[in-house]
This record gives structure tokens, sequence and C-alpha cells, in this order.
């Protein structure tokens, strides 16, 4: 998938902690291999070059296709994992569905305590030794050394967060198939890291409007941060601290109620 992941398993041995983490990241290598669109020998791509019919669809494409479609009508189109024009593309749904199929593998083994990153996404499981939650940092969009925020998440939460600072404007409203510049960045929490990456990108591209709705749809919080550097949050968002950054004119946070 291009981005670095990382997995911290408390409470074994090493070399069981070795054992279990190299067998939750076969489970996203594999959803690389069926999902990637730069893989000529990828599910999707045979999907895009009309040599694959949906009769013979794995199970697994079939899932992530549903959860898209759902994440389309759901948000009225804003979300798409297919443009205008454009070839099927599942990257808005993979990452989070990948990772938390890696996570629930790794509580089907019992692990009781752990922390899985994937590239700024979390999945956290069970509590750090000693303390009562996992202290989850949301990045200033302007400097990669800096955050905004820090959350603190407790047992079986999930954040994802959509912005342009690592790969430019690369989030396109689903309606138009233009760029959306509406918010820096957005992060969600929700049970589930599916439904938490599904939502923080549809929220990037609704706006405003999409604080209020990403609750509807299961978020527990939403933390959206503008171009301006001003944030606005909807939900109970779980702020371990307020951290000061150096980002010129930055506003304080507002919050939208639930509607």
């Amino acid at each position: 998938m291009g981005i670095p992941m990382s997995v911290e398993i408390l409470e074994l041995a090493d070399d069981a902690a070795v054992a279990l983490a190299r067998e939750a990241f076969e489970l996203i290598k594999a959803a690389d291999r069926r999902f990637s669109t730069y893989r000529d020998d990828s599910e999707v791509a045979a999907v895009n070059r009309g040599s694959l019919c949906y009769d013979d669809y794995s199970e697994d494409l079939r899932e992530v296709l549903a959860i898209a479609e759902r994440a389309e009508r759901n948000s009225g189109h804003a979300f798409s994992a297919r443009l205008p024009g454009r070839n099927l593309d599942l990257n808005g749904v993979v990452k989070g569905w990948a990772v938390q199929r890696a996570a629930d593998l790794l509580v089907a083994r019992h692990v009781e305590a752990f922390c899985f990153n994937a590239g700024g996404d979390v999945i956290v499981h069970g509590r750090p030794t000693g303390l009562p939650s996992w202290n989850i940092a949301v990045r200033s969009p302007w400097d990669a050394a800096g955050h905004l925020a820090v959350l603190a998440v407790t047992d079986g939460g999930a954040v994802a967060t959509s912005g342009s600072y690592e790969r430019g404007a690369h989030i396109l409203d689903g309606r138009t198939g233009c760029r959306s510049a509406q918010f820096a960045s957005v992060t969600v929490l929700a049970p589930r890291l599916t439904t938490a990456d599904v939502l923080a990108t549809s929220v990037f591209v609704l706006g405003d409007e999409g604080l209020p709705w990403a609750l509807e749809q299961g978020a527990t919080a939403v933390l959206a941060v503008r171009p301006d550097a001003s944030m606005v949050g909807a939900g109970a968002i779980p702020l371990a601290t307020a951290e000061a950054t150096t980002i010129p004119g930055r506003a304080s946070m507002a919050r939208q109620g639930q509607r």
C-alpha cells in the first residue's frame, strides 16, 4: 500500500509477538495484491481491463465494493470509488478494511493489548501498561513534527485521518470530480477503522455539513482542520491534552452538535 505500518503488541514474549505481527501483516499484503491499482496482476486491475465479470469476483472484492457503494449512497455521492471517466479505485476503503481485519486477527488470537498504526490511521485494543488510554496525536497538516491535539483512545477505538498534506490534493469530490479544499485534514474516531477511514474521506469532501452527518453514520467524534488552521469538532472528542503549535493564526476549536 506504499505507507509505513507498525504494530505494538504488549504482554507477549518477543518471538510470539513477532509471529503474530507477521501473520497480521500478511493479511494486509494479501489485500494489496488483490486491490492494488498499480499491479497488473491484481483483481481490481482485471476488473478495470474488463477481463473479470461480476460473477467471478472474490468474496473480498464483493465485500469491499459493497462498503464503497454504501458510502457513496449515504454521502450523496461525495464519496466514490469510480469517478466519471476513471477506473474502479477502492483505495478509499481498502486500507481501513485490511488493517481492521489484521486487528481482528490479533483479537481472535487473544492478544490483550496492541496498537496498530497504518500511516497514521490507528486501531487500539486493551490499554497500555499502567495507563488509562492510548494517546494518539493528530498531526499538523503543515508541520510533520508538530501536532494539533492528542486524543485519549481506549479499548477498541479507531482513528483515521484524511488530508492533502502527504499526497497533495488527491481527494476528489465524487459528485464533480474536482479536488476538495474545504479542509486541510479531517480526523474521525469510530469503533472500527473501516468506518473511520471511509467517513474521514467523506467529511473531507462534504465540508462542515459532513461533521454531524458522520456522527449519524457511526463516528463517535470528528475533528477537522480548515486551511486557515482553525479547527471544528463534533461528537465527544476525547482530548488528552491541547498542545500549542507554531501555526500562525491558529484559532480555537469550535464544536458542532449532532443534528
